[in-house]
């Protein structure tokens, strides 16, 4: 399974467990990561900079001086992988780990001839463990539900941060920059949706409930934009519909 993680940096010298990645390569040798710093004012740049030199095969660094959001750093990194890896599958995860890297890459794995995308939800069950802040819940799936009429498909969630993409669809997902810094997440679905129809998209995508995610309360998106998700859900919607 030749595969690779993009994963969005920003201002995570503190978090960041560099140990978690590097045993990660040392135990998965056809898999590379690619790290994005996205315009990081700590000392993010320069731990990254050090694990690629440790590992210049199998590590690729991104640096960016301004801070572009979260979104713009993701599409660069995809499309970046897409043109210099020979990669059959990429994904992206959130740079605290609050999914496990084992997780992604269990779901990684799901990626076949049928299975074009992959995404995970954090569907909290018996038999798992799904860590989240009450509020947090409560406001994520008052979005989700929102997101998911929107789209008019039955997504449990929409906003997790690990989605994997086998190569054939990443210039359609990634091909223009998005609209919103932090819902581009909602854009993709529109834009897989609306170039293969409805009936592909449903048949080649597939919701897998993680065993583990946990919130590790640090979130990088500011409290003031709870007040600006509605209007980037309607400006997403009008552009798409």
């Amino acid at each position: 399974m030749n595969f690779a993680i993009v994963v969005p940096c920003y201002n995570e010298s503190e978090r960041l467990e560099t140990a978690i990645f590097e045993d990660f390569l040392k135990t998965h040798p056809q898999l590379t990561f690619c790290f994005v710093n996205d315009g990081s004012t700590d000392q993010t740049p320069e731990v990254l900079k050090k694990m690629e030199q440790q590992y210049p095969e199998r590590v690729n660094l991104i640096d960016q001086n301004k801070n572009l959001g979260k979104a713009n750093a993701v599409r660069l990194g995809m499309r970046s992988i897409l043109k210099e890896k020979n990669c059959d599958r990429i994904a992206f995860l959130d740079a605290d780990l609050s999914t496990p890297l084992e997780e992604c890459y269990a779901l990684a794995k799901k990626i076949d001839k049928h299975t074009q995308f992959v995404f995970a939800s954090r569907l909290k069950k018996l038999d798992n463990h799904i860590q989240r802040k009450w509020y947090r819940f409560l406001i994520g799936r008052v979005i989700a539900t929102l997101i998911s009429k929107m789209l008019q498909l039955p997504v449990y969630d929409t906003q997790c941060g690990c989605k994997i993409f086998s190569t054939d669809i990443i210039p359609v997902a990634f091909e223009k920059p998005f609209l919103s810094r932090w819902l581009f997440d909602v854009e993709i679905f529109f834009r897989l949706k609306k170039f293969y129809g409805i009936n592909n998209f449903i048949a080649f995508s597939k919701e897998v409930p993680l065993n583990r995610w946990v919130d590790l309360g640090d979130s990088r998106i500011e409290p003031s934009y709870g007040l600006l998700v509605w209007k980037d859900l309607f400006k997403i919607y009008r552009q798409y519909k």
